[in-house]
């Protein structure tokens, strides 16, 4: 039988991430607030539809929360994935394998900078401000990988993984998530969670901030 110790956490450590992610959040909406509405402005001008994407994701405890990001697809996002699929086997091989692709059919114009530089992500700083996300955490994972994929990898850590607030960064981020597998970013996500602490928090988002500007890891 393997015999697992997890890390016990420091007792005011909850609340100095809260207080961190309060800050550091408030700031950055104010600070890059010219940033938003710029974006905002080119998504109008880009294409059809809404300037926001608002998601379904697995929470803390399991539960279903709704996250914010910039859309960066077409508002016929699905039915265009779906034809590709179907047309191109190679890239149906690597939807299976990673969930993710590099050449995304469903991508506006915009929206593939968005993606790349990782300003879609800016919304979720007002997710971390109600308190559905933190700034440093595991991935928001989609429901369906719990509830409907067959073998998910996210079943064998799910206890662990969705007992703690996902995150808009984390170890998934610093480790150059675009050629992860999917497996990959959950068992780091795994990983996380038993090294979390105030510091390791401070360690992920300084290394997360030269990859966003150097738009390294990103899809």
């Amino acid at each position: 039988m393997e015999l697992t110790i997890e890390k016990q956490l420091h007792p005011f450590y909850p609340f100095f991430k809260r207080l961190f992610d309060i800050v550091f959040s408030l700031a950055f909406v104010i600070i890059f607030s010219p940033v938003y509405l710029m974006i905002a402005l080119l998504i109008k001008l880009d294409s059809r539809g809404p300037i926001f994407y608002v998601g379904k994701r697995l929470g803390k405890g399991k539960k279903h929360i709704k996250i914010y990001k910039f859309r960066t697809m077409y508002i016929d996002a699905e039915e265009r994935l779906e034809e590709m699929l179907k047309k191109d086997p190679k890239m149906e091989e690597e939807w299976n394998v990673y969930q993710k692709l590099q050449e995304d059919p469903r991508c506006t114009t915009v929206g593939k900078f968005l993606r790349k530089t990782s300003l879609d992500e800016f919304p979720q700083f007002f997710n971390v401000l109600q308190g559905e996300l933190s700034v440093v955490g595991p991935r928001p994972h989609y429901i369906y990988e719990l509830e409907e994929k067959e073998n998910s990898p996210l079943k064998k850590y799910a206890d662990r993984v969705l007992s703690v607030k996902p995150g808009i960064t984390g170890l998934w981020q610093i480790s150059g998530r675009s050629h992860l597998s999917y497996e990959d970013r959950v068992e780091l996500d795994s990983l996380y969670c038993k090294k979390q602490s105030f510091f390791y928090d401070l360690y992920v988002v300084l290394k997360t901030i030269p990859l966003v500007l150097l738009s390294r890891g990103a899809v």
